[in-house]
């Protein structure tokens, strides 16, 4: 039985190993990408970015994710993706409490492991364990080593028991598929190829038409083909940062396609690359889901002019002073001034493209004392977790300077 426009057949491994088919109705049509015997949408439902309650990220609105998830499946979405870590630790329960409510042959769940964080090595049994009671289920389809860059090498290449362990359980199949986040630089990703690639079967970079060039995406991308890996995306909005830019860009994407939004010329660039597989997008709401979901109802990669009028844009973007923070949140969960980080560098990038303090007073001073740039003690814990390596302590000094500035300029 092939596909239809209202089914989708979903491919899913056994415990005793062998293959079985489920059909899945969906009411709108999705493209799929093929990895090994399996079709996954080529749009996921990335949960680090889940709607929440009173605008604190650890208390997740479990009513709307759960209507989003069952939006997300009957609508084709069928790759779910989560981490230890995200939304203050609840992310795993909340996205595991929405698939619950359907079968569990009709998607595919993705976790990770927190390496980052050197404390965690040791207790890799014991993390993964708890992963799967949070997700309530028994094996996860895919699985990663997480956020591997170069501040975290050192122990996360070198213990070889840790890989070991995740390796034992894909064999015994509590894990399907065994990949890796990677925020490093190129040489990195080369390091952890070589020496782990053997067990790898996918890799997920941060890509996007402004990484392309800012991150050399383009470069990360051919090194996995390389390898013989397909390509999983993360931040294809740069955590919404692409999806509304400076008017003089908008009004040139405009002139070329004016029915499409700042998102759709992101999806649409990536649709482009044949190594990508898995695009995740971390949607907040019903409205960006059904926005999404849209979009990727057919692959209609840019035109060559398209792309080049796109790149050219980001070449100008780069040109100006910022600091490329994707709201990941790494930063404060190590903080000890419970400094909300990703809040200052947009303060500052703001700042720095408008060559003014304006922003900084506007907003610094309605800041908690103790919990501003002139708070920050230099500890580098920050720049340690940050997976764009960014000098989060120098960026406090210099906000802080144009901080101290902009309270010396006269009241209009």
């Amino acid at each position: 039985m092939q596909d239809s426009p209202f089914c989708v057949i979903i491919t899913v491994k056994t415990d005793a190993g062998g293959l079985k088919a489920a059909i899945y109705c969906k009411e709108v049509v999705m493209f799929y990408k093929d990895f090994k015997e399996l079709k996954l949408s080529a749009l996921g439902l990335g949960c680090m970015r889940l709607p929440v309650l009173d605008e604190d990220p650890g208390k997740i609105d479990q009513e709307t994710v759960d209507k989003m998830v069952a939006y997300a499946l009957d609508h084709g979405i069928n790759y779910f993706d989560t981490a230890w870590m995200y939304h203050k630790g609840n992310s795993e329960i909340a996205i595991g409490k929405a698939l619950a409510k359907h079968p569990r042959e009709s998607f595919y769940l993705s976790s990770k492991f927190p390496g980052y964080d050197s404390a965690n090595m040791s207790s890799a049994k014991e993390i993964f364990e708890k992963q799967l009671e949070k997700c309530g289920v028994d094996y996860f389809d895919f699985y990663l080593m997480h956020n591997i860059n170069e501040n975290n090498q050192a122990f996360y290449l070198e213990d070889k028991e840790v890989w070991e362990y995740f390796a034992s359980e894909v064999k015994a199949g509590r894990i399907k598929h065994l990949g890796f986040s990677c925020h490093g630089q190129h040489d990195l990703l080369k390091k952890v190829l070589d020496k782990y690639g053997d067990i790898l079967e996918f890799c997920q970079i941060q890509l996007n038409w402004l990484d392309w060039k800012l991150q050399n995406a383009k470069a990360k991308v051919e090194m996995i083909e390389s390898c013989g890996l397909p390509v999983w995306v993360m931040e294809p909005v740069r955590g919404g940062r692409l999806a509304k830019l400076d008017e003089k860009y908008e009004a040139k994407l405009k002139e070329l396609k004016p029915e499409a939004s700042m998102p759709e010329w992101c999806f649409r660039f990536l649709q482009g690359i044949p190594s990508v597989t898995m695009t995740l997008s971390g949607m907040s709401n019903m409205d960006q889901l059904v926005e999404n979901i849209k979009i990727y109802e057919e692959c209609k990669p840019l035109s060559e002019a398209e792309t080049e009028v796109l790149l050219g844009i980001a070449d100008e973007m780069l040109k100006e002073k910022t600091l490329p923070c994707t709201v990941c949140r790494y930063c404060t969960t190590y903080c000890p001034m419970q400094i909300d980080i990703p809040k200052m560098i947009a303060v500052y990038n703001e700042c720095v493209y408008n060559g003014s303090g304006f922003a900084a007073k506007r907003v610094l001073d309605h800041e908690p004392e103790g919990h501003r740039p002139e708070d920050c003690i230099g500890c580098g814990a920050c720049q340690q977790a940050c997976p764009q390596m960014i000098n989060i302590p120098q960026m406090m000094q210099d906000l802080n300077a144009i901080y101290q500035e902009a309270l010396k300029a006269p009241a209009n």
